[in-house]
């Protein structure tokens, strides 16, 4: 898992041609792992890859499943 969090931050920074994929936030929502891996990464890289797209959405992705767990939590 750590080589793919280190690819996955490679990808990030990389200023490659290649446009990096932009994840939804319901894809990341239904990717528990590749939520994971973005949110690490950009924790890791706050002040390079906190504006990027990919971490906004893993942001927004990650408290909504956090509201969701809650709201299961306590029944609702």
């Amino acid at each position: 898992m750590k080589g793919h969090i280190v690819l996955l931050a490679v990808l990030l920074v990389s200023c490659s041609e290649r446009a990096e994929r932009t994840y939804t936030v319901d894809e990341l929502i239904a990717d528990e792992a590749l939520l994971a891996e973005i949110m690490t990464a950009c924790g890791t890289n706050p002040g390079e890859l906190g504006n990027t797209p990919n971490c906004q959405n893993a942001a927004a992705a990650d408290f909504k499943a956090s509201f969701r767990r809650m709201r299961k939590a306590l029944g609702g």
